[in-house]
């Protein structure tokens, strides 16, 4: 299929066309996102950073290809279309901290058109902590905190934030094939989570990541001269050990991670449920039909994960709303 009016879209094209709407109108700016998955995230984000006299319209870079990702979307094509009219809203990945080491890198973060998420991924929002335990009420309907979710992914994030500077240090001079995303994922995924004694859990972190950082230190003895500048540049970036979490790969995070966390707090929460419908309920029958309609209502954690909005509050949130607030009012 040959291309379409919309792949030919430019900034010119789209400010010619709020011209001809009239000084009434609002005026459009096209945003352009990765993925159909990134739709509903970009669209409210957007929604919230709109001002007065401005409409959003978010499409994928194009209508006539499934396509995805980053490549696409700042496709060398679509680069020089970009301007005050029309946007690109994408993952930051790594391209954040890296600051330019990379073309990509560099379009992210010095491309005044190019809206990233701080974040590595929309992912990471979801995973956001302070919003994980209502994440377990909707899939378990159970109300009580059984465990401090927002204090063991502080900890957590203290624990691996070394490696992770190590990671991004092997972006950043070269070395990522020999300490990959991959290669980091392997080390800080949870295998295993004691609730009851989450000190063993992290103990177990601790072992690995050190073991791990001991190693490239031999490996890579160039890095006694640029690691700590790069610790404390990433610091100057806005970064926290104890915010880790939030720029490691997103669905390493989801699935390595987070997920196995709440899939253990959940294991709790619906047992409990179940045995205090068991306690209650009066006869056999009426066993069976509360649990079988627990069992319905019920959701899994996963699922819920994804289905997470509550994550507007998140600093890096706000901060990409102030970025679109700032562009509007100093452009469009």
């Amino acid at each position: 299929m040959g291309k379409g009016l919309t792949d030919n879209l430019n900034s010119a094209y789209v400010e010619a066309a709020n011209r001809l709407s009239g000084k009434q109108a609002p005026k459009k700016i096209v945003a352009y996102v990765e993925s159909y998955d990134d739709v509903l995230f970009w669209s409210n984000l957007l929604r919230e950073a709109q001002l007065p006299g401005i409409r959003f319209e978010v499409i994928l870079p194009s209508r006539y290809s499934l396509s995805k990702g980053k490549k696409i979307a700042l496709a060398n094509d679509l680069g020089p279309r970009l301007g005050k009219y029309m946007i690109a809203c994408v993952d930051a990945d790594y391209d954040y901290v890296l600051q330019g080491v990379t073309e990509n890198s560099k379009m992210v973060c010095s491309n005044p058109y190019v809206f990233h998420t701080y974040a590595y991924a929309i992912e990471n929002f979801q995973c956001y902590a302070p919003t994980l335990h209502n994440v377990c009420v909707m899939a378990t309907l159970n109300d009580r905190n059984v465990f401090d979710l927002e204090r063991f992914l502080s900890e957590y994030s203290e624990i691996v934030w070394p490696l992770f500077v190590w990671n991004v240090w092997a972006y950043r001079y070269g070395a990522y094939k020999q300490f990959s995303l991959i290669d980091f994922a392997r080390v800080v995924t949870l295998t295993e989570v004691n609730l009851h004694h989450p000190e063993q859990t992290l103990a177990r972190l601790r072992h690995l990541v050190n073991g791990k950082i001991s190693r490239l230190q031999k490996s890579y003895p160039q890095g006694r001269r640029t690691y700590k500048p790069l610790w404390n540049e990433l610091l100057a970036l806005g970064l926290t050990p104890q915010t880790t979490y939030m720029y490691m790969r997103g669905h390493d995070l989801f699935d390595g991670v987070v997920t196995p966390l709440l899939s253990a707090v959940c294991d709790v929460l619906r047992k409990e449920r179940e045995r205090e419908i068991r306690r209650l309920a009066e006869h056999a029958t009426q066993l069976q039909n509360e649990l079988s309609a627990y069992a319905h209502a019920s959701s899994p954690i996963d699922e819920m994960l994804r289905k997470n909005l509550a994550y507007t509050d998140c600093p890096l949130y706000q901060k990409i709303i102030d970025d679109i607030k700032s562009f509007v009012t100093g452009g469009a």
